[in-house]
């Protein structure tokens, strides 16, 4: 489903943020991608968007050079992700079932398919008795449960998760990430960006290490975080 061929991103000679990097992951896998702070797993995230451009190397996303598409095309291309991050980016002057019907209201979703399709999401992430709530009369593990509703009501092909226990607490962290191995089940490809060892070591899926933007560690099975 997605391939990254020898990838670099630099920003000048002595600001290489991704260097050589080759990766390839499956439809429906569940990978941990981890590393330090700086070893340049956003920037990988960050690439498969088309939000910002490799500097080397090709990235291919269900068979389709990310270098072919043109630029009016982009935003359609980005209907394959759901995208959640560590500050949840919610709009706090909406309640929760505004928050993720916006999603859909932007891209001309017919008023039919949200009313039918909102409440189903916010059941699934466990929301569905705060529909009604304003982002600030929630707790950080159900404002960012409401982001992955809101990331994942376009049934997304693949869910990238940049940091998104950052903020929370450990129950909380647990939670969401019981969410996204959920979601997984249902056939969405995960890619888990975090530094959070607990985490990656309870989940125990496939496992890639960056350090210094080099992948220096695949693990495919029962993967654990190593430093």
């Amino acid at each position: 489903m997605i391939k990254l061929i020898n990838v670099t991103k630099s920003y000048g000679p002595n600001a290489i943020v991704v260097e050589g990097v080759n990766l390839e992951i499956k439809k429906g896998e569940f990978v941990s991608l981890v590393g330090l702070s700086g070893a340049g797993k956003s920037t990988i995230l960050r690439m498969l968007t088309k939000e910002i451009e490799p500097s080397g190397g090709q990235i291919i996303v269900e068979d389709v050079s990310l270098d072919s598409i043109k630029s009016s095309k982009v935003p359609f291309f980005r209907r394959n992700f759901g995208t959640i991050y560590q500050d949840f980016k919610l709009l706090t002057n909406k309640t929760a079932y505004e928050n993720v019907a916006f999603a859909m209201e932007v891209s001309d979703t017919l008023m039919s398919e949200i009313e039918r399709d909102v409440p189903q999401i916010l059941a699934i992430v466990g929301l569905a008795d705060k529909k009604n709530s304003f982002p600030y009369q929630l707790s950080g593990g159900e404002q960012q449960r409401l982001a992955i509703a809101r990331a994942m009501i376009h049934r997304p092909k693949i869910l990238l998760a940049d940091e998104p226990t950052g903020n929370l607490d450990l129950v909380n962290s647990y939670d969401v990430v019981k969410l996204l191995l959920k979601i997984n089940e249902f056939g969405t490809t995960v890619i888990l960006a975090t530094h959070d060892t607990n985490i990656v070591n309870t989940i125990g899926r496939r496992v890639v290490s960056m350090d210094k933007g080099r992948v220096v560690r695949d693990q495919l099975e029962q993967g654990r975080y190593m430093i």
